[in-house]
């Protein structure tokens, strides 16, 4: 039986302080390829920060990359979804992991079901700042002068922005957060216009798993949550979408 499992926003960090984060992680994916996974799909944010460069790696991710290279090596199939975390992501993720790399949207097949996938970044029109941010990240030129800061200090940068953001955004109950609101409005009016019946993203850091009454018919919400709170994933039997949360049944 073909098996997926899906998930988002882990957020992995370097540095001795982030291991037991990425030890619990990596056990995750071990698991996930011992039960029969044979399709992984992260829907953005899998590195607190994520850049690469021509020749070098950030030395602090090898314990997970070596992780995903091994289910690559298995034959699970990988899918990253850019989020905005790790947008920048690109030839060294698909060639040296095996990662099949997704800038934007894509649909993916399951089954019979007609499934839209994204990360969620720019949903909420009122992030009208981020919106600009985005399109000016994603510059060839921008990436290019990144590209003349050393790794070290690119990190140590990516990190202060990363936890000035996080700070500047963090609400209680992120399931009743601006973000979540915004992609949940978003999936039904995608499905309410015939556009999927199923919409999976993640970066609301609050899990679903909806079904919404619209006037095109009976369609699914899914937000896989994230690994900073909740250790939430979503998995696909071929038949159905279920949730589940790490550790809860370990």
């Amino acid at each position: 039986m073909s098996r997926t499992v899906l998930f988002s926003d882990v957020h992995l960090k370097v540095g001795d302080a982030a291991r037991p984060a990425r030890g619990e992680f990596i056990r995750f994916l071990r698991d996930a390829g011992t039960e029969g996974c044979d399709r992984l799909i992260c829907l953005g944010d899998l590195f607190d920060f994520w850049f690469e460069y021509r020749h070098v790696c950030f030395s602090g991710y090898h314990d997970v990359l070596r992780a995903f290279s091994d289910l690559h090596d298995a034959g699970v199939e990988l899918h990253l979804f850019c989020g905005n975390h790790d947008f920048w992501a690109g030839r060294f993720l698909r060639d040296e992991i095996g990662f099949v790399i997704h800038p934007d949207e894509a649909r993916l097949p399951f089954g019979e079901r007609r499934v839209l996938m994204f990360h969620g970044d720019g949903v909420n029109p009122e992030d009208r700042a981020y919106r600009a941010y985005k399109k000016v990240a994603r510059n060839p030129w921008v990436v290019g002068a990144f590209r003349l800061l050393h790794p070290d200090w690119a990190m140590t940068l990516a990190q202060g922005v990363s936890h000035g953001s996080r700070s500047l955004t963090r609400v209680e109950n992120p399931s009743e957060g601006p973000e979540a609101a915004a992609l949940r409005a978003h999936a039904r009016a995608l499905i309410e216009a015939g556009l999927a019946d199923t919409v999976v993203c993640g970066h609301a850091h609050a899990p679903a798993l909806e079904w919404m009454n619209t006037q095109s018919g009976l369609g699914l919400y899914i937000n896989t949550g994230d690994w900073m709170r909740h250790r939430t994933y979503v998995t696909w039997d071929g038949t159905d979408f279920e949730m589940g949360e790490y550790g809860q049944s370990q």
